[in-house]
């Protein structure tokens, strides 16, 4: 789908819930915006998670490797991520601490981290891809303001000295390595914003 083609779908489907009355991202757009952080020709294949009511349900299922996570309507400005299957314990994790008020990214991840370690949260020992779009908003015509997007590669138990990289950032664009050593050891890929 050409991105002339998801804007006018993604405008379509807007003004329909527009006119519906409707008070959050229909199930429609919620997968066009979905999958805008995957890499196009991985898109029409992604399963996809999106909002109703609050709760996160599955909106369509996947026929490739690759999970898309809807931007969630009660959260302020414009984010959605894609990643491997295999991530999904991972997240689903994080995302169920955070639903129990464990909200301080540091807390979260040590708690999965040490669920990976004693082998009560299951996470590939293979790289697996992250890819995270976020902006300030996104309109009817699928464009997102402030678009930023980012890639990580989750490499567990990885180190630095392993793989021959910093594990501070050392610049815009410039690969690191976040946390190593640990279950969720991840290479860190932020280019320079716009």
């Amino acid at each position: 789908m050409t991105r002339r083609a998801m804007g006018l779908e993604i405008m379509l489907v807007m003004a329909m819930a527009t006119a519906a009355g409707a008070q959050t991202v229909g199930r429609e757009a919620q997968m066009v915006q979905a999958v805008l952080a995957a890499p196009e020709d991985r898109r029409p294949g992604a399963m996809v998670l999106g909002f109703e009511n609050g709760a996160i349900v599955p909106l369509r299922q996947g026929t490739n490797d690759l999970v898309c996570l809807a931007d969630n309507p009660a959260t302020p400005g414009f984010s959605v991520a894609c990643y491997h299957r295999d991530l999904e314990p991972f997240m689903a994790r994080g995302r169920e601490l955070t639903a129990q008020g464990v909200t301080e990214d540091k807390v979260r991840d040590q708690t999965r981290y040490d669920e990976i370690k004693a082998g009560t949260l299951p996470m590939s020992r293979e790289p697996r891809m992250l890819y995270v779009m976020t902006g300030k908003s996104i309109d009817a015509a699928g464009n997102v303001d402030g678009a930023y997007t980012r890639w990580v590669v989750y490499v567990p138990f990885a180190t630095g000295e392993m793989l021959g990289l910093a594990t501070r950032p050392a610049g815009p664009g410039v690969p690191w390595l976040m946390d190593p050593g640990t279950g969720g050891a991840h290479i860190m890929i932020s280019p320079p914003r716009p």
